[in-house]
């Protein structure tokens, strides 16, 4: 099997030395970047299976390499991971909403790293969610195609937009979502849902599914998970 590769991209050498060394010793090929225009230049050129993308870069910044991977339909489904200093909660949640799967904050763990690249690229091979597959996690049973969802065989009565939440978390455990992204996963709706009512939501949702309520994590800063149960 050909090694995946990853494309570490950071301005800071030692930084990406030591990421380079660590996935290298995981088995991965790794290929590198000191700024944002190099880095996009690399994966057009040979396109990477996940790409480490750091933040704050000389030139062209993370959030704009980002971008434009995204509105490339070639690479659009690569899977970024942001690298970012810990007081950058406003970029943090730019990068989400242009597309990027996870971000890990500075100072980290490499083997830290190495396990999130693993993680995402996993759930980037097991996640192409069907809208109409339902989804059971335990005792907690979602059936998309109904719209109802049940905890230890008891029926959950759950509003529309409460579903569409949950719907949206449960689909793709351990990713990230924005309070914005949520906002748009309950489009549709004849009143408007604004990123601060997603929290009220969010606290009816955990009570409505009561031992189940857990699933859902918050990112304190960002938005919400869903807990990836799958490997416990």
């Amino acid at each position: 099997m050909a090694k995946q590769t990853i494309l570490v991209v950071e301005d800071e050498r030692d930084i990406r030395d030591l990421l380079e060394h660590h996935l290298s010793q995981e088995g991965f090929g790794v290929a590198a970047a000191g700024d944002g225009d190099s880095a996009v230049r690399r994966v057009r050129e040979e396109p990477p299976d996940l790409v480490l993308l750091d933040l704050m870069l000389p030139g062209l910044c993370g959030i704009d390499v980002c971008r434009r991977l995204r509105q490339q339909e070639e690479y659009r489904k690569i899977p970024i991971i942001m690298l970012t200093a810990r007081d950058t909660e406003a970029d943090i949640i730019r990068g989400l909403e242009m597309g990027a799967d996870d971000y890990i904050t500075k100072p980290f763990s490499p083997m830290e790293v190495v396990a999130r690249v693993r993680a995402v690229l996993r759930r980037r091979r097991e996640s192409t969610p069907d809208e109409d597959a339902d989804l059971r996690f335990g005792s907690l049973m979602i059936q998309s195609g109904k719209h109802e969802v049940t905890v230890e065989g008891k029926t959950v009565p759950l509003t529309r937009t409460e579903f569409q939440i949950l719907h949206r978390l449960a689909a793709r455990p351990g990713w990230v979502f924005t309070r914005y992204q949520l906002v748009d996963a309950v489009h549709g709706e004849q009143h408007a849902v604004s990123d601060r009512s997603i929290d009220v939501h969010v606290a009816g949702l955990r009570k409505h599914l009561g031992s189940c309520g857990h699933l859902i994590e918050t990112v304190r800063g960002i938005g919400y998970r869903f807990k990836d149960v799958r490997n416990e």
